[in-house]
């Protein structure tokens, strides 16, 4: 007789993943209905669900000191200034691009934002409800640590506050540059205020700095506290707010088909709309590089190790390099469409037939002119975008009253995810997407194999990954669930399920390309959420990324080329 005994109450998995469904929901419901108040009843519930989540991005943010990393993380994410703002109003593209409002752009999300007057700031929504989810999710983890500055800092209800919190108002509101001494002893009273080390916020506190605010941790930490304050002591709360435009025009792909149109007009006016086309999603580097960099660089940029080479393109310094290898790129084929749609998803398109293979790493033996490929590289979409972006693409194009189908003959997705096993800079080659919180797969079959790259000096793993609704709501518990259940998890990304969805729209339900179109997937790790210090929050992949990238890259213009 088999028995089957089952645990009773919920594991810490089960309840982290309830959290999120509860975040998604609730984030829904506050846009339909318009605005919220994130600190009030209205956005209680995400408060309770981010608390219990506890993700591993966040760091400490159940606890009673202040997160440093998390914190940094999203201050990256998020317009400078929006610590100030009471009112911060989510819009579509409204115009604001036109006035007199200058648009600040954060550091680690090519978003616009406007800063209308002292009290408000609008942000630019122009990618989709993922977008919306991970700004909701930022904001209300800056509203939590906020309001542990002010509980440090409120002695009565009269709202006097301690010494450390006076202190720290005055260097911030000093018009004169600080010294050193002075920096010192304001971070001596901001460590007591945050529950932090001396130590701890010296290291972190030039990460924070920009140009034109070097002393930016400490106006962070006084902003936030300041109006925490005011909502405990005055009880004037933050306001979130969604303009009616982007609530009308949200889900109706917008973006996505004037972007779409854009780029089949420039194939069109090219003569390419008839050629076979191999769609790559990609950064906008490692494909130019990968086909011109050997020939457009001479003397000693040319002797380098390959990978050398690459990791000298990939810093931002060596301007002179890439722009000879650009250069060359743009007098042999290739077209650059500088994105205006709003999708922030720029675009290279490749005419083989232009490119002198000798100069090349490859061998290309195609000689007629027609069967020659067109290679379209479409930079990283973000989360749902991406089957906005690449529904709206696959459709066919109508010239004089005709549709014509675009030849597509293969489809590779290369990006960064989180590695379950393994670290920063490894190789995951999946074999099916997930749809995280719910039952949802997309199995197909990987024109790239494990086995492809063995012998290419990075780590490679194959199996399943699961498309996360957002990378800053993991924990540990879901995360060990996922590798150790029989799903058999390797990873987690944004996008994948969301790409695979449109190809199997495309080719097998709405016809619009080849039914046999080939699909690749591969991913190199940007962090190990498993690991302690190995989130996205620890810091970028610095040039351990550039090698995984090549190699993918390599790989997939092999496969293209040989075809």
């Amino acid at each position: 007789m088999i028995t089957n005994k089952k645990k009773q109450g919920r594991t810490r998995a089960q309840e982290s993943s309830s959290a999120i469904e509860r975040m998604y929901i609730t984030m829904r419901h506050l846009f339909n209905r318009g605005f919220y108040k994130p600190m009030g009843v209205s956005g209680e519930t995400l408060r309770e669900a981010l608390l219990l989540l506890r993700p591993e991005i966040y760091g400490s943010i159940g606890e009673e000191k202040a997160e440093l990393e998390g914190l940094l993380y999203v201050v990256d994410r998020l317009p400078q200034g929006i610590e100030e703002c009471t009112f911060i109003n989510l819009t579509s593209d409204e115009g604001y691009g036109n006035s007199h409002f200058k648009a600040i752009i954060p550091p680690k999300r090519r978003r616009n934002c406007y800063r209308i007057d002292d009290e408000q700031m609008n942000i630019e929504i122009t990618r989709g409800r993922s977008e919306i989810y991970d700004i909701l999710t930022h904001l209300t983890f800056l509203f939590v640590e906020s309001h542990k500055i002010s509980k440090r800092v409120i002695i009565d209800e009269d709202g006097s506050t301690v010494r450390d919190w006076q202190k720290l108002e005055n260097a911030v509101l000093s018009t004169k540059k600080l010294t050193q001494k002075e920096r010192e002893i304001a971070i001596t009273h901001t460590a007591n205020i945050l529950g932090r080390t001396f130590n701890e916020l010296t290291e972190a506190y030039p990460k924070f700095a920009t140009e034109d605010q070097p002393e930016r941790l400490l106006h962070i930490v006084y902003w936030l506290g300041k109006l925490a304050i005011e909502e405990t002591i005055n009880n004037s709360k933050r306001t979130i707010t969604f303009s009616p435009v982007l609530r009308e025009r949200l889900g109706h792909h917008i973006h996505g088909e004037i972007w779409a149109d854009t780029i089949k007009a420039e194939l069109h006016k090219n003569g390419l709309l008839e050629r076979p086309i191999h769609i790559i999603s990609a950064n906008m580097h490692s494909v130019m590089n990968s086909l011109f960099a050997k020939g457009a660089l001479k003397g000693a940029d040319a002797k380098k190790d390959i990978f050398q080479t690459y990791e000298a393109l990939s810093d931002s310094k060596n301007s002179v390099l890439r722009n000879k290898v650009e250069k060359s790129a743009l007098q042999n084929g290739m077209i650059q469409i500088n994105d205006t749609s709003g999708t922030n998803i720029d675009i290279q398109i490749f005419d083989t037939a232009k490119i002198d293979f000798s100069k090349t790493e490859f061998k290309y033996l195609e000689e007629v002119k027609e069967k020659k490929a067109v290679i379209f590289v479409m930079d990283y979409a973000f989360g749902e975008q991406a089957y906005e972006t690449l529904d709206e693409l696959l459709k066919p194009i109508h010239v004089d009253d005709k549709a014509i189908h675009l030849d597509v003959k293969s489809i590779s997705i290369m990006g960064k995810a989180g590695i379950l096993e393994g670290g920063k800079g490894d190789v995951m080659i999946p074999t099916a997407h997930i749809f995280e919180g719910t039952a949802d797969n997309y199995p197909f079959k990987n024109e790239l194999s494990k086995n492809d790259l063995l012998d290419c000096g990075v780590s490679v793993f194959e199996g399943t990954m699961v498309t996360v609704l957002g990378t800053s709501l993991q924990n540990k518990e879901i995360l060990k669930f996922f590798k150790k259940s029989t799903w058999n998890v390797i990873g987690l990304e944004m996008e994948g399920a969301h790409y695979q969805k449109a190809i199997q729209a495309a080719s097998r339900v709405r016809g619009s390309i080849n039914e046999d179109v080939k699909v690749r997937y591969a991913y190199y790790a940007s962090d190990n959420p498993l690991e302690t210090g190995g989130t996205l929050a620890s810091g970028g992949l610095g040039t351990s990324g550039v090698k995984p990238t090549y190699v993918i890259t390599k790989k997939i213009l092999e496969q293209i080329f040989n075809s």
